[in-house]
């Protein structure tokens, strides 16, 4: 661990860009995927609706932790949510994308002892993401970027320690916002919470994406198609792919011991979204409000466990 932390830059810079996959499912509840070039954290791949996608099938192998696994896993999305915790009431107007970006980056590796999963993953240079009002996701932190009174801005963290991934993404208001970026902020976690509360054994990826879709829609919030939750554990990114739409009953069935991520990005406007030549950041096209919410949930026996929920969430549990 202290050789891993000396090869770290005291001074982080950007984030990672993995092979991401968008999933539909065959008749015989198999899961297609295809991958693409994407941003790290949420997976990404073309939308079924897109015709240049080509599927190729495979079936998705989702590891089943056990439970001196899900411990390791607990501590990490123990320390992913403490990180948030950490970084809240530096989240005001005035600050650098930058700033948070180190505060983080030092909490992780000085008191956590542990490693920002970003930072130099596929060549991303920061320890966390930070997404502004139109960002979608993977917005990279900057020493030019500074918040200003109205900005939403997601901060996404992911923490490794000893070999074990935690996950987990907060919306944060900067003063006081626009009532519509305030609906958007709260309806996103709300419809991030129905997603989580469809998982038990026996329920299949589908109603996760089913739940999501049939709450934003009518509300008139479209839901990101590119990009999508992802299972986790000692891999940053593992099977299976969690879309955030879909249809109850298809897809891949639950089962206790599966360990992956919930994270919708909905959009005030359209749901299509531009890659800025950085190669990370993805933005609306339409230059709309985005928000996303992510959690890390362990499938139990009984149902499912939130490993990633913070100090307040927890005293509420």
């Amino acid at each position: 661990m202290r050789d891993l932390l000396k090869s770290m830059s005291r001074r982080p810079g950007a984030l990672p860009s993995g092979q991401a996959a968008q999933a539909s499912t065959n008749q015989t509840g198999a899961t297609q995927t295809s991958a693409n070039q994407a941003g790290a954290g949420a997976k990404a791949g073309p939308p079924a609706d897109d015709p240049a996608n080509a599927f190729h099938p495979r079936i998705l192998q989702a590891t089943i932790k056990t439970a001196a696994e899900q411990e390791q896993m607990r501590l990490a999305g123990r320390l992913a949510a403490d990180v948030l915790d950490m970084i809240t009431p530096y989240v005001v107007p005035g600050v650098t994308t930058e700033e948070l970006n180190v505060r983080c980056h030092d909490y992780i590796v000085e008191v956590q002892q542990a490693i920002p999963a970003p930072l130099n993953y596929r060549g991303f240079s920061k320890s966390i993401c930070t997404s502004i009002n139109h960002v979608v996701c993977h917005g990279i932190p900057s020493p030019d970027k500074r918040l200003k009174p109205g900005d939403i801005i997601n901060l996404d963290v992911t923490v490794i320690k000893d070999g074990w991934h935690g996950d987990t993404s907060r919306m944060f208001t900067v003063g006081k916002v626009s009532q519509a970026a305030q609906r958007l902020v709260d309806l996103t976690r709300e419809a991030m919470w129905l997603g989580i509360h469809e998982i038990r054994p026996g329920a299949h990826l589908g109603d996760i994406g089913a739940a999501i879709q049939t709450f934003a829609e009518p509300r008139h919030l479209s839901i990101v198609r590119e990009y999508c939750g992802h299972g986790i554990g000692r891999a940053f990114h593992e099977d299976p792919q969690v879309l955030h739409y879909g249809q109850r009953g298809q897809g891949m069935e639950l089962q206790p011991g599966m360990i992956f991520t919930v994270e919708p990005m909905l959009n005030v406007g359209k749901r299509h979204v531009r890659l800025l030549p950085d190669g990370w950041t993805v933005i609306t096209k339409d230059h709309s409000l985005s928000a996303q919410w992510e959690h890390t949930v362990l499938v139990t026996d009984a149902g499912y466990e939130v490993l990633t929920l913070g100090a307040a969430e927890r005293e509420q549990s």
